[in-house]
């Protein structure tokens, strides 16, 4: 059971440091909700089991190519900047919006949101490829399959508290502070959207001259 533990709070750690994701988080949390923030979270563990799956099936190498990740870094750069840009224009009006109020965006955009954001990112690909693989590496030899089942669920767990621990910073921020403060959030996040889109960019661009 400790080592079960050991893999929930991987998983803690692994969602923890800021990211796009955090920012979004924060971004709809604060414009629209928990639900909505949560739901960021989960369309990124979607594409997070995406990844492991391929990694446990031995076909991710193929994501790994340099064609695929130009086209990835080119894919993350128009989300996280168009993400960015709508978080920054929709700031004024979203500041006005009642609490849990969530009118002027589905519940199926932020998990979109989420989800294209995380599946997009070779970032993400090579992370879980380095932290997974290695995972799958040090254990296949040891445990059998349904433990194995049972640790990457760990992983999953960690990852679901601290999506539901942002969901819960962003909507109690949404609560405690005044319009004019959740309007400098939501701007300040897409700052970091754009921020981490034109570092996409920059990388499809290096990507593509090599």
């Amino acid at each position: 059971m400790s080592v079960f533990f050991s893999y929930i709070l991987l998983g803690l750690s692994l969602s923890a440091p800021m990211g796009p994701i955090n920012a979004a988080q924060l971004d709809k949390g604060i414009r629209y909700g928990f639900m909505h923030a949560w739901l960021v979270g989960v369309g990124a563990m979607a594409a997070d089991g995406i990844f492991m799956l391929f990694i446990y099936f031995g076909v991710a190498s193929f994501v790994d190519t340099p064609y695929i990740k130009t086209f990835l870094w080119l894919f993350g750069f128009f989300v996280l900047t168009y993400t960015g840009i709508e978080s920054i224009v929709k700031s004024k009006a979203s500041a006005h919006l009642e609490n849990g109020n969530g009118r002027h965006e589905t519940k199926k955009k932020s998990f979109g949101t989420g989800f294209f954001m995380a599946i997009s990112n070779p970032l993400n690909i090579l992370f879980w490829l380095g932290i997974y693989g290695s995972i799958l590496a040090q254990t296949s030899s040891k445990y059998e399959s349904y433990q194995l089942l049972l640790y990457s669920t760990g992983i999953f767990l960690g990852i679901t508290i601290w999506d539901l621990t942002m969901a819960g910073v962003a909507t109690g921020a949404r609560r405690m502070v005044n319009p004019q403060v959740q309007r400098g959030i939501s701007v300040l996040s897409g700052i970091v959207l754009i921020g981490f889109g034109i570092y996409f960019g920059i990388q499809a661009l290096h990507q593509f001259i090599t």
